[in-house]
C-alpha cells in the first residue's frame, strides 16, 4: 500500500510498507529478516553497541523491535556461525555491498509533485541515462541540473540504467545485489527522490531499469541463508533466482515488493525489466504475470507503465485488454528494428547482425509488425524464435537507433556517429523518431557524440581477471577489432565513458542537435496525437527495390502515415515525394527521385488538430 501523509498543502510522504527490512515505528525500529536456514540470528546495531537476539517466527522469519533505534543508524544480522551480514532489503548501503546498512526513514523526503499522475504511453520519448556518466560528477543531484536541456530537447521522459547497490566505484548497474538500496556512487536515497520530483515538476517521466534475472557476483548474502538460487535452472551467469523451487514463494515475494517499493516509494513512472527470457519460472503461473498484475494493483491509479526486454520475442506478454489497455506489459524492446536497420546502414554481418545482413524484407515487417522474427529459424542463433507480433499496435514496442547495448558490447564502445557517416545517422534517426513505436533516444546521441560508451566494472580484484576473461570471450564473437581492447576494471575506461558536454557545440554536434529537436517537435505534433486508438495489423510493408522500403501504418485516427526509405547509396527513381501530404524529407530529393540514404514521411488522410 501507498501511504501518502499530507504534511502541508504542497508536500507530500511517501513509504511503501513491506515485510521485508526495516519499519518504523512509533517509538523505535521493527527489523525483520527472512532466513530460513538459521535457527538463530541477532541483530547488531553499530552506533548503539548493541546484539540483540531475534525472536523466531513461522515459515523462517526473525523479527525484534528496538525502542533505541533511529534513522541514520547502521546495522547487520548475525547468523549462527557469527558472520555478519547486511539487510537483503536495506534500503542504503552508505560503505558498499559488504558494509553495514543505514536505517532510513522514508517519510523524511517531502515531495512536491501533489498533481503529477504520470503520462499516458502514446506521449512517452525515452532518454536512456547511465547516472555515473551522464555528467562529470556523475551523482543525482547533478543529474536534476541538466533536467531543463532534456525538456528543451522535448523528451518526456527519462530512463535511468539500474541503480541497486552494486559492489565497486563503477558499473553498468547489472551486477546489483540490494535491489533497494539505490548505489551510494550516486547519493543517497533523498537524492533519487529529489530527482524524480523535480523531474515530475518539469512534466517529465522517469522510468527505471530493473534486474529480477540474476544478482552480481559479490555481495549477494542471500543465497547463504535462503534458498534464492536454483541449481535446477542455468543462466548465463550462473545457477537461477529461484521463482518455481522450494521456497520460491517468499523469494516471488521479495522481488515483488521492490518493484512495489521503486514504483510507489520512489513514485517511479516505470520499470524496464531486463532480460526476462532469462527468467527461468516453469510454476503454474509465471513471475512476470504475477509481477505485473501486484503491480498494477497496488500503484495509485497514475499511469504507470511496464516494459520488457525480451530476446525470445514472446510477443503475448503484450497482449492488451479488450479496451485496448494494457494486461500486462505496455511494450518490449524491438532489437529487431535496431539490428535490422543497424546492418542495412553500417553495412556489418558480424556478431548478432548476421541473422540481419543483406535481408531489408526484415527491416520492413519489423517497422510494420514490431518484430521480425516471428517463430522462424534464425541460421546463426541456431534456432527459431519469436511469436507472431502483427496484432499489436506499434506502441507495443520500443525503437531505437542506440542504447547502452549497441554501444557497450562493442569492443571499443563506439557510437553510431563514429560507425556511419552523418547523414546515415539523420536518416536513422529521422526514421525511428517519426514511425510510429515508441522513440528511445540514448544520451549524447542527439548531438551525435563521439564519446564511447564502454563496458566498465569494478566488482573486485578476486573477480577482475574472471570479468575480464568473459569479457574477452564475448568479444571472440566480434571480428573486427583494431588495437588493444580497454580493460573493463580500469578507472580510466568509466571515465572515458562520461558524457563530453562541451563536444555537443562541436562539429555536427548544433546540426544534430537541431534536427532532434524538429523531429521531436513535429512527432508531438502531428504523429503522437494519432498514436491513441491505433490497433494492432495496422502496419503494412513493400520492397519498392532491394535497396528501397516502403511501410504503412494505419494510426488511430485513420490516417495513413507512410515511409519511403533508400537504404543504398544508389538514387531511386519514380517517387512523388513533393505534395500537400509531404511531412518529411531527410536527405535528398529531386523531382521523382529519391537520393541514397534519405527517406520521406508523408501523412494523408489526417483531420486537423487543434
Amino acid at each position: 500500500m501507498d501511504h501518502q501523509l499530507i504534511k502541508h498543502r504542497r508536500a507530500l510522504q511517501r513509504e511503501q510498507e513491506m515485510k521485508f527490512g526495516t519499519r518504523l515505528l512509533g517509538t523505535g525500529v521493527l527489523f525483520r529478516l527472512w532466513a530460513p536456514f538459521s535457527e538463530a540470528v541477532a541483530l547488531k546495531i553499530y552506533d548503539l553497541d548493541l546484539i540483540v537476539p531475534m525472536i523466531k517466527l513461522p515459515r523462517g522469519w526473525h523479527e525484534v523491535s528496538v525502542d533505541e533505534a533511529e534513522p541514520g543508524m547502521q546495522y547487520r544480522f548475525v547468523l549462527e556461525d557469527g558472520s555478519e551480514v547486511p539487510d537483503p532489503a536495506s534500503r542504503f548501503q552508505p560503505e558498499d555491498v559488504h558494509g553495514p546498512s543505514e536505517i532510513i526513514d522514508p517519510r523524511a523526503f517531502e515531495w512536491t509533485d501533489a498533481g503529477w499522475r504520470g503520462r499516458p504511453w502514446e506521449e512517452t520519448i525515452l532518454y536512456e541515462l547511465h547516472i555515473g556518466t551522464f555528467t562529470p560528477e556523475g551523482t543525482f543531484q547533478a543529474a536534476i541540473g541538466k533536467l531543463d536541456y532534456l525538456v528543451q530537447l522535448g523528451v518526456t521522459a527519462i530512463e535511468l540504467l539500474p541503480l541497486a547497490d552494486f559492489p565497486g566505484r563503477w558499473n553498468w548497474g547489472y551486477d546489483g545485489v540490494h535491489l533497494f538500496a539505490p548505489d551510494s556512487s550516486y547519493g543517497r536515497p533523498e537524492d533519487l527522490k529529489a530527482l524524480i520530483n523535480a523531474a515530475h515538476n518539469k512534466g517529465l517521466s522517469v522510468f527505471l531499469d530493473v534486474v529480477y534475472n540474476h544478482f552480481g557476483p559479490s555481495g549477494n548474502y542471500m543465497q547463504v541463508y535462503t534458498p534464492l538460487m536454483t541449481d535446477r535452472h542455468d543462466t548465463p551467469w550462473g545457477p537461477a533466482i529461484n521463482f518455481d523451487a522450494a521456497g520460491s514463494a517468499v523469494v516471488r515475494d521479495f522481488v515483488f515488493a521492490n518493484a512495489r517499493y521503486w514504483l510507489n516509494e520512489f513514485h517511479f513512472d516505470g520499470l524496464r525489466f531486463d532480460a526476462v527470457h532469462e527468467i527461468r519460472d516453469f510454476g503454474p503461473r509465471h513471475m512476470l504475470q504475477d509481477l505485473a498484475e501486484q503491480i498494477r494493483g497496488s500503484t495509485d491509479g497514475r499511469y504507470v507503465h511496464l516494459v520488457a526486454e525480451n530476446s525470445d520475442n514472446q510477443a503475448g506478454w503484450m497482449k492488451p485488454r479488450e479496451d485496448g489497455a494494457p494486461w500486462l506489459y505496455n511494450a518490449q524492446w524491438s532489437d529487431d528494428i535496431h539490428h535490422g536497420l543497424h546492418a542495412a546502414i553500417t553495412g556489418e554481418s558480424q556478431w548478432y547482425y548476421a541473422d540481419f545482413a543483406g535481408r531489408i524484407d526484415l527491416v520492413g515487417r519489423a517497422l510494420a509488425e514490431g518484430l521480425a522474427w516471428q517463430g522462424e529459424f534464425m541460421e546463426h542463433e541456431g534456432r527459431t524464435k519469436g511469436e507472431p507480433s502483427a496484432f499489436l499496435p506499434p506502441t507495443a514496442f520500443v525503437s531505437y537507433a542506440q542504447n547502452h547495448d549497441q554501444a557497450g558490447n562493442r569492443p571499443f564502445g563506439e557510437r553510431l556517429s563514429q560507425l556511419v557517416p552523418p547523414r546515415c545517422a539523420r536518416l536513422w534517426a529521422a526514421i525511428y523518431l517519426l514511425s510510429p513505436q515508441i522513440p528511445m533516444i540514448f544520451m549524447g546521441e542527439e548531438w551525435g557524440s563521439v564519446q564511447p560508451f564502454m563496458f566498465f566494472s569494478d566488482v573486485g580484484e578476486d573477480l577482475a581477471d574472471a570479468i575480464r576473461k568473459g569479457r574477452q570471450d564475448e568479444l571472440k564473437k566480434f571480428p573486427q577489432q583494431h588495437g588493444k581492447v580497454p580493460d573493463p576494471m580500469s578507472e580510466e575506461t568509466f571515465r572515458a565513458s562520461k558524457l563530453d558536454w562541451h563536444g555537443s557545440g562541436d562539429g555536427e554536434g548544433p546540426r544534430f542537435a537541431a534536427l532532434y529537436r524538429r523531429l521531436i517537435e513535429l512527432r508531438k505534433k502531428q504523429i503522437m496525437p494519432r498514436l491513441v486508438g491505433m490497433e494492432g495489423n495496422s502496419g503494412r510493408y513493400e520492397l519498392l527495390s532491394d535497396r528501397v522500403l516502403k511501410v504503412a501504418w494505419t494510426l488511430g485516427d485513420g490516417s495513413e502515415l507512410t515511409l519511403v526509405a533508400n537504404l543504398s547509396g544508389d538514387p531511386y527513381e519514380g517517387l512523388h515525394v513533393w505534395g500537400p501530404d509531404h511531412l518529411w524529407l531527410e536527405g535528398f530529393a529531386t523531382g521523382k527521385t529519391l537520393e541514397g540514404w534519405s527517406a520521406v514521411f508523408t501523412l494523408t488522410g489526417q483531420r486537423t488538430l487543434t
